[in-house]
């Protein structure tokens, strides 16, 4: 019960205190997998996994739910298992980003188990969601902005995005002081920027 209060006190700290509401708890509970749960499948030690989360080697919970569930993603352990194991993840994770200072920082937002804007959390999709909200923020300074071509384009992008991104809830407005990346990338541009409708031939 110690480790499972130290970790709740670094989520609070990461996250701020908000209140899950009950849609809150269903969105992650469809979402995410108890970690006891987990660990009682991949035959792990709760305990042993909340110390590698208060020792920076595994990312916090991306969720407390309502009644103090610690929820994790189903694929928490996969990157530590592609790195080799927990010793070798920073190692390695870092090592994905040319940049040795951006992969620490990658690390360290990684850690926060914030990255619940992720179906799916790898270097790979961190970086590709990088370069499609980078892309889709400076979709409308382009030269031909307004174009077919230009909203075939955005509209392709935008769709990667929603690809690679949940719902989110709204605690996730609450943690993050604002709107997320599926609201001001995804859904507010094809708001602004809708497709065009196809004549129905008779």
């Amino acid at each position: 019960m110690e480790l499972r209060r130290r970790v709740a006190e670094r989520f609070r700290e990461v996250n701020g205190v908000h209140p899950m509401t009950a849609a809150d708890d269903a969105y992650v509970s469809a979402q995410f997998v108890v970690l006891d749960e987990l660990c009682a499948a991949t035959g792990r030690d709760p305990d042993d996994v909340r110390g590698l989360m208060l020792d920076r080697r595994l990312p916090l919970p991306g969720y407390l739910r309502s009644d103090g569930a610690e929820m994790v993603p189903a694929e928490l352990f996969a990157l530590a298992e592609r790195a080799g194991g927990v010793a070798r993840l920073v190692d390695w994770f870092v090592g994905c980003w040319a940049d040795p200072v951006r992969g620490a920082a990658e690390w360290d937002a990684y850690l926060s188990g914030q990255y619940v804007c992720l179906r799916t959390v790898t270097p790979e999709t961190i970086r590709r969601k990088d370069e499609l909200t980078a892309a889709i923020e400076a979709a409308p300074a382009a030269p031909d902005a307004g174009s077919a071509a230009w909203l075939d384009r955005l509209h392709a992008l935008v769709d990667d995005l929603d690809a690679l991104e949940p719902a989110f809830t709204g605690y996730d407005r609450l943690r993050f002081g604002g709107p997320t990346s599926r609201d001001t990338c995804v859904d507010e541009v094809r708001a602004r920027y809708p497709r065009p409708v196809s004549p129905v031939e008779g």
